[in-house]
């Protein structure tokens, strides 16, 4: 194993473009914007929510590590980035999203460069969409238990894979030479075969928690969905 990530390690490349200092900038701009401060003193204090944490984005680095791309830098895998959401809040996600995104760029890509255009553009604005979506559909919608899992967990993820698909091909056409037929072509028309599954895979995690472990999910409260009455606040 350690003979292996040896070689990993010396294939990568460690160079950092323009382009890719512009996404550091950025991403670093949008976590001082966002940080969670309340969020963070609790995690440092609660080692059962540390561990959840580590647990949850082990997962999430071993679903993004089932990568069946093709072409460079075209990547498939499953997000779970709406599960993540959930658990743990936006901000926080957008925090802790950093160390399967660098894992996923070293160890899969080969690219250090990547790791902030990638946690920018595939993970941190399609959390954000994420939060939106789950903001409007708690404002607008019924607060009934089957309008949470489908708003919050099957639409919002299939909605999530759109945003970082789009997302990354539009960084990929501004910045590659790849051109927008060629993006369209080999990377886009994938969406309407990831996006069922994605939101399959979120709906079932996210419904699974609604009925034996809802103090893990951040925002869900047992008398907003369970009650026999359909409030709109």
């Amino acid at each position: 194993m350690w003979v292996e990530l040896t070689t990993r390690a010396s294939e990568i490349d460690w160079q950092w473009t323009t382009t890719d200092l512009a996404a550091l900038l950025m991403l670093v701009l949008w976590w001082w914007l966002i940080w969670p401060s309340k969020d963070m003193a609790v995690l440092l204090e609660n080692r059962s929510l540390q561990r959840r944490l580590l647990w949850t984005l082990m997962v999430i680095n071993l679903l993004w590590m089932l990568n069946a791309s093709i072409y460079s830098q075209l990547h498939v895998h499953f997000l779970g980035l709406v599960v993540l959401m959930q658990m743990f809040g936006w901000r926080l996600a957008s925090i802790g999203v950093i160390f399967p995104v660098a894992l996923f760029s070293l160890l899969v890509q080969g690219q250090v460069g990547w790791i902030a255009p990638y946690a920018l553009f595939g993970a941190v604005l399609p959390l954000f969409i994420s939060f939106l979506v789950y903001s409007r559909c708690f404002h607008l919608l019924p607060r009934n238990i089957f309008v949470y899992i489908f708003c919050a967990g099957f639409f919002n993820a299939a909605l999530v894979l759109i945003g970082h698909m789009l997302f990354w091909a539009v960084w990929l056409w501004l910045t590659t030479d790849y051109l927008w037929a060629e993006l369209v072509d080999r990377y886009l028309n994938l969406i309407p075969l990831l996006a069922f599954p994605e939101a399959l895979l979120n709906g079932m995690a996210i419904t699974l928690m609604v009925v034996y472990k809802p103090e893990w999910l951040y925002d869900f409260r047992d008398n907003q969905y369970w009650s026999n009455k359909n409030n709109k606040n």
